[in-house]
């Protein structure tokens, strides 16, 4: 045994004027009697005493002699050589992704837990002149404690972190740790997990030494790993699900879905090993809102399943807040193929030959075509009518292309430039009065659009296929504008949701001031509306989030969106026996090393121990203990 810091034991001199105290002069309480009589030998003893006495067994200056001896020893730091897994400058990386809440660890304990008792041995090898980076590893990693030798700081530190729900970041995390061991000597990163390291294995060479200390023990795992609904005109939404078994033994599971909180249905299926069971339902609520799905074992199961974040799933309901489109077109490849790049709305074709279905639609595009009788009753966008309506008369074609202007301050122009744009010839629209023009040319409207009887109309009056305007980038800019304005896109638009992790693009209107997000805990976030597209980050916890468009304290949208894992990385929970790296294999870190094992903590608190244990000695003797004179409890004169 050696010490770190042998100048401490000097210390034990304290031990002298301890003794020298228990050598001067007594020093008796005074406590009131009734009568001296029976104190008169204490009295002589006490006229007898002396300035200094000669040293007696005391219970007390044994204690307090032992306290300082613990004490001295820690301040020396004694400590012994031990076997390290690394030493000199060491990027400690401790893997807190969703797979490391693992269950397979002995006692139920989870992975992280394990992978912190590995990082607390490797501090307490610690050297005299090695030092520790800490870096958490989860969706965005972290620098916990920079380079430290100091082992109460080190050990805080790595109690008091907390496993994530997201997937690890691993080449984030690694170009972390060698921007800091750049420039340093005698660097090794220490890699502790169960070896997904996923996209980081073709990252090019780290600096220093890499060692790998894995944990976990099992890759028995079911998850559910879809999770989403779909909706056609006319039908009942549909459920789409699959669940997977990561492990390898074939396994039965209870399959629950919830509607709206109220339970659906619960089902049972073998998933074989390594494969997977697809779910598909047909008879879901027409107007529900959210799904929950779930995984249970059954009773009697013996396959385990170790990771529980990915049993749970949530989905919204697709058609949320989205609005439909009947296109009845010749055969305009270039309108097909801009509704289809817009998902602004659903956009549905039409057959030309057959007359408008009975079910309403929230809009309809008629391109070179109208419907027989009466026009229905969503909102329309003409394109090249072939005749008039009553909303509009349609005059003779003009040649009249020249001098086009756009209406630069109507926010449905924004960015539309018609400069460029080539056109053989229009219909000349009359007879809309309720309609503003937006494009113009010499020869009359090129784009008019207004609101009349209660909905949007809008007329182009020329034929796509007569104009160079699908080939222009300002046509699919036009067509989102318009549609925009027909069906206001949605603030938020995720309709299969988000993996744990992603960032949410929030679109919030003009009028928008702010917008609240609450989480699944019932949290709120808030961002405040600087810029025309907001990203939400915060999305570390499965569940169903909510968002809210406003403008001070009035909500203009509000939007639902769910989060889940859908991880293959973090659900094949298998621990690795060995990771790629840098093109390198990378075998579990055997302790090779020469470290150092102090036992300074263990001196504290064993002085800590002694002294309370003094304490209660000392409390005692200072209580007065009365004794009665056997005589004098029988009446008796004593004499």
């Amino acid at each position: 045994m050696s010490f770190l810091t042998p100048l401490a034991l000097i210390g034990a001199a304290l031990a002298i004027p301890i003794i020298l105290l228990y050598m001067l002069r007594l020093r008796r309480r005074e406590v009131v009697v009734s009568s001296t009589f029976l104190w008169q030998q204490v009295v002589q003893d006490s006229e007898a005493n002396t300035p200094w006495q000669r040293l007696r067994r005391n219970i007390l200056l044994f204690l307090q002699l032992l306290i300082l001896a613990f004490l001295v020893f820690a301040l020396a730091r004694p400590f012994i050589v031990v076997p390290a897994v690394s030493t000199g400058q060491i990027e400690l990386l401790v893997d807190a992704s969703a797979s490391m809440n693992a269950t397979d660890m002995p006692g139920g304990g989870t992975r992280f837990e394990e992978a912190k008792r590995q990082a607390l041995s490797i501090v307490d090898t610690l050297g005299a002149g090695d030092t520790i980076t800490l870096i958490r590893v989860s969706g965005v990693p972290e620098v916990v404690l920079p380079a430290s030798n100091d082992p109460v700081l080190l050990r805080a530190a790595i109690s008091g972190m907390q496993p994530s729900l997201t997937e690890a970041d691993w080449v984030a995390a690694l170009t972390l740790a060698a921007a800091d061991a750049a420039n340093a000597q005698d660097v090794s990163v220490v890699i502790v997990g169960d070896g997904g390291l996923g996209e980081a294995s073709g990252l090019p060479a780290v600096p220093g030494e890499i060692r790998y200390v894995p944990v976990g023990l099992s890759d028995s795992n079911l998850a559910i790993t879809a999770l989403a609904t779909r909706a056609l005109p006319g039908a009942a939404p549909q459920l789409f699900a699959q669940v997977t078994n990561y492990g390898s033994r074939d396994a039965d599971v209870i399959f629950t879905l919830r509607v709206d909180g109220e339970l659906f249905t619960a089902d049972r299926y073998t998933v074989p090993a390594g494969g997977d069971v697809p779910l598909t339902s047909a008879a879901l609520p027409a107007n529900f809102t959210v799904l929950q799905a779930g995984l249970t074992r059954p009773a009697e199961s013996t396959v385990p399943d170790y990771l529980a974040v990915d049993n749970t799933a949530w989905a919204v309901a697709a058609d949320a807040g989205a609005r439909r489109a009947l296109v009845v077109t010749p055969g305009n490849l270039f309108l097909e193929q801009v509704l289809r790049s817009l998902p602004i709305i659903q956009a549905f074709k039409g057959d030309a030959n057959r007359p408008l279905p009975n079910e309403p639609y929230d809009l309809y595009i008629f391109d070179s075509w109208l419907p027989a009788g009466d026009l229905p009753a969503g909102d329309i966008l003409f394109i090249n009518p072939p005749a008039s309506t009553p909303l509009f008369t349609v005059g003779a074609d003009s040649t009249a292309t020249g001098n086009i202007s756009v209406r630069r301050d109507d926010p449905r122009m924004a960015f539309v430039d018609f400069g460029r744009v080539n056109l053989l010839k229009f219909k000349r629209i009359g007879g809309a009065a309720w309609a503003e023009t937006l494009i113009a040319a010499d020869g009359g409207p090129l784009l008019l659009a207004g609101e009349v009887d209660g909905r949007q109309v809008a007329v182009l009056p020329f034929a796509l296929h007569e104009s160079d305007l699908p080939l222009q980038i300002t046509w699919p800019v036009l067509m989102a504008n318009l549609l925009d304005w027909f069906a206001p896109q949605s603030a938020i638009s995720v309709p299969d949701g988000l993996r744990v992790g992603e960032s949410l693009a929030i679109r919030p209107p003009f009028e928008a001031t702010s917008v609240r997000i609450t989480l699944p805990d019932g949290t709120t976030r808030s961002l405040d509306v600087g810029r025309e597209t907001l990203a939400f980050a915060d999305t570390g916890t499965p569940g169903i989030y909510r968002a809210d468009i406003l403008n001070d304290t009035t909500v203009l949208q509000s939007a639902l969106f769910a989060v889940n894992l859908f991880s293959p990385d973090e659900s094949r929970i298998a621990p690795q026996p060995t990771i790629t790296l840098s093109g390198t294999t990378i075998a579990p870190s055997a302790r090779d090393e020469i470290g150092q094992r102090e036992f300074w903590p263990l001196a504290v608190l064993l002085a800590l121990l002694v002294l309370v244990i003094e304490w209660m000695v000392y409390h005692r003797r200072m209580q007065v203990r009365t004794v009665f004179h056997p005589a004098l409890r029988r009446g008796e004169a004593v004499g």
